[in-house]
């Protein structure tokens, strides 16, 4: 028997088709194995699918997970905001939220005319990495790192940002680390283009979790909370980021581009 699951291609922190970040919505009655996920996400080949189930536990509306095409990964902000607008649109409502099996509850929210999505603040601290950096192809000013395999790699200006040419490959070897490479912006107050090869994702379009991880890097240097960035990807996003406490709000607008069934035999 052929099982019709809804779908839903997304571009996310985008006003029109064809920019931001990419991600597939897909609904389910209950979870699937894993290997079939992994198979769906693999097909998709977007940088992440997310897959919802409606809550039984009581903390959240739904249940959600997201995966790469190679992988489950911990957190992934732009599918989780694609993810609130297929559910506000679809079923109305101001806001929505999320249980995640490794980032807690979290939260979309309407806001004008686009979204707001809360995300953990991830903080970092200084400490060298000389073996990335020189896969990066260029010295940045500092470095600074987590145990969760987040890494924020400063360097001196928007321009330093938009000419790295790193070697992908072996980044990849390195693990299933986030290569945060970020800069004072000209337009927005920061850049940053992101690399996730290890998880498959050489270069990721605009992505939310780095943005958890910029919060903590950027606030105290610009002396406020919140900041415009841009993601200087070849697809290009821009969001808004303001940080309350322990979270941080990544706020922009999300375009449908497909809506239909993924049909699994």
């Amino acid at each position: 028997m052929t099982l019709a699951l809804p779908y839903w291609h997304v571009d996310a922190f985008a006003e029109r088709p064809f920019a931001g970040n990419q991600a597939a919505v897909i609904l389910l009655e209950e979870w699937l194995d894993d290997t079939t996920l992994c198979a769906i996400a693999e097909e998709n080949a977007f940088a992440e699918t997310a897959f919802l189930v409606r809550s039984e536990a009581g903390e959240a509306d739904w249940d959600l997970r997201w995966f790469s095409p190679v992988a489950e990964v911990r957190l992934c902000g732009h599918a989780t905001l694609a993810s609130g607008h297929v559910i506000l649109s679809h079923d109305g409502g101001d806001r929505v939220t999320f249980r995640t099996r490794q980032a807690g509850v979290l939260e979309v929210r309407r806001n004008g005319a686009g979204y707001e999505l809360a995300l953990p603040v991830i903080e970092t601290a200084p400490r060298p990495w000389p073996e990335a950096a020189v896969l990066l192809g260029a010295e940045p000013l500092e470095v600074w790192r987590n145990d969760s395999r987040y890494n924020v790699f400063l360097f001196r200006d928007e321009a330093a940002v938009h000419a790295l040419a790193p070697d992908l490959r072996g980044l990849g070897a390195l693990g299933d680390d986030q290569f945060i490479c970020t800069a004072p912006g000209v337009a927005t107050d920061i850049v940053s283009r992101v690399f996730v090869p290890g998880v498959g994702v050489d270069e990721d379009s605009v992505t939310g979790s780095a943005h958890a991880v910029l919060a903590h890097f950027w606030c105290p240097r610009l002396g406020r909370d919140d900041f415009t960035a841009h993601q200087a990807s070849p697809r290009g996003g821009a969001l808004t980021c303001r940080r309350d406490g322990d979270r941080v709000w990544l706020g922009g607008p999300c375009v449908s581009v497909v809506e239909g069934s993924f049909f699994l035999a």
